[in-house]
């Protein structure tokens, strides 16, 4: 082989592993669930929960997931039951997908199902594993089971803290009420939540009033974001919302609807595709010249 053909696919063969490397995706962004919720007041018990029953672990092992925190004096109640019974409850407040504000308040046809943890345990039936979310057109976004029957009985109140595409937190008014998922096997029982006192609060003179920012990723977030839902406690859906519902797959209006995956997700495996093509591609044509 003569030495400029030598050359040539010494640089062809650079050539192509420079391309791989150029558009191989970098390694998505890491969270750590527990460590998120401790930058927050107010979420103790729920933050303890998720610990003890194993959740915490499941989240953290996502590449993209929402969670729906539930505030302390909210969950009381489910910190009685059993481990066993607050991980089938508490799974369906883990969304398998990225939902902020913007998004909720923009749901094509303005409702969608949701899937949760508790649907990919293999243990829901009958609908249970999944999320009737709602945009309420009045200033309200609605939770509830989407077991045939159930209501939008939590409210959304804030977000609390979002890592963009990879982890968002949101405040609900309360534990998600789907029926049958508390009525099995309740496991040995939660260990006490001790929480920290609650800080007095200083008067200050008041201020001009700021508009909320989105909230910072775990590894900047210091406060959190001020609230951007209703009032607190869950609110009864009005008349004129879904009393049931939809069926599996559907949306309310009974047509099958899914939301398209994160924009950077796409492209980042769009990307990927392209390289490894052209890297495959350049190395065969590298391998060809250095034969002839």
């Amino acid at each position: 082989m003569s030495p400029s053909i030598h050359s040539s696919s010494s640089l062809i063969i650079f050539l192509s592993c420079f391309l791989l490397l150029f558009t191989a995706p970098a390694p998505a962004a890491s969270f750590n669930i527990t460590k998120l919720l401790d930058r927050y007041q107010g979420y103790g018990t729920f933050n303890s929960l998720l610990s003890q029953t194993k959740l915490a672990s499941e989240i953290n092992r996502r590449q993209t997931i929402t969670v729906l925190a539930v505030p302390d004096e909210q969950i009381s109640g489910l910190a009685s039951k059993g481990v066993d019974t607050a991980r089938r409850v508490l799974s369906n407040h883990v969304i398998l997908d990225y939902y902020d504000m913007e998004k909720l308040r923009n749901l094509k046809k303005g409702t969608t199902l949701l899937t949760t943890l508790y649907q990919a345990s293999g243990e829901a039936s009958h609908q249970t594993g999944f999320l009737n979310v709602t945009d309420m057109k009045d200033g309200q976004v609605r939770f509830g089971s989407a077991t045939k029957g159930a209501g939008l009985d939590v409210t959304l109140r804030k977000l609390v803290a979002a890592q963009p595409y990879n982890i968002s937190v949101l405040e609900v008014t309360g534990p998600i009420q789907s029926p049958g998922v508390d009525v099995g096997p309740a496991g040995p029982p939660l260990k006490p939540v001790a929480l920290p006192p609650t800080p007095a609060r200083k008067k200050l003179s008041p201020s001009p009033a700021e508009s909320p920012d989105e909230a910072e990723s775990p590894d900047e977030a210091e406060a959190p974001s001020p609230a951007e839902g209703p009032a607190e406690g869950p609110v009864d859906a009005p008349t004129d919302a879904p009393a049931d519902a939809p069926a599996e797959g559907s949306t309310a209006d009974g047509e099958p609807e899914t939301d398209a995956p994160s924009s950077n997700k796409a492209v980042t495996h769009e990307g990927f595709a392209v390289g490894v093509s052209l890297g495959l591609m350049v190395a065969l044509i590298s391998f060809f010249l250095a034969d002839q």
